[in-house]
């Protein structure tokens, strides 16, 4: 079992059951996915066969390549060329992939002082932008740099409860807004 779920099991839900006053443990909120997306913009095979390689060392699972629907010529964008790739993570990769975000990889941003307040959707959910996807100790050494994006889907239903969850698994949010 991933440490951060045995840790969420045995003692976040007692704890956000008395933080946020619910007296039923089914509405204590809890982490539903996470998607990891990356895009890759206008690159070269070689540099795109690479990210997908770091993404599916990052997350412990194979992504899908996101293509274009529609051709954009001032972006010099075909119909179906490549541009991201994207990971759901459920169950045990979930939790494992939370718990080396928040311990191993934010500590290792320079000059991190916490993750905005501002990314949460109105809807219990929270997205964190990455610079670079580099910050994981997974990968050793990377030839193509890339940002990312990192999704938090969870069963509540407002900001408040979803950051009160993410607060307790250990997400170093800035201030105290």
């Amino acid at each position: 079992m991933a440490r951060l779920k045995d840790e969420y099991a045995s003692r976040m839900v007692a704890e956000l059951e008395q933080k946020l006053g619910t007296t039923n443990r089914m509405l204590v909120p809890r982490l539903q996915k996470i998607v990891v997306n990356m895009g890759f913009g206008i690159v070269s095979k070689d540099e795109q066969k690479a990210l997908v390689d770091d993404l599916t060392a990052i997350t412990g699972q194979k992504p899908m390549l996101c293509k274009a629907k529609k051709s954009i010529s001032n972006f010099k964008l075909r119909e179906g060329m490549v541009i991201g790739a994207k990971v759901t993570l459920r169950g045990e990769r979930m939790w494992e992939f939370a718990d080396r975000l928040i311990s191993a990889a934010l500590p290792r941003i320079r000059d991190f002082r916490g993750v905005s307040n501002r990314g949460f959707d109105g809807r219990g959910n929270y997205t964190l932008g990455l610079k670079e996807h580099t910050i994981f100790p997974e990968l050793v050494e990377s030839s193509a740099q890339s940002g990312m994006d990192v999704t938090f889907v969870t069963s509540s239903t407002d900001n408040k409860a979803a950051k009160e969850l993410l607060v307790s698994m250990g997400m170093p949010f800035a201030g105290r807004n």
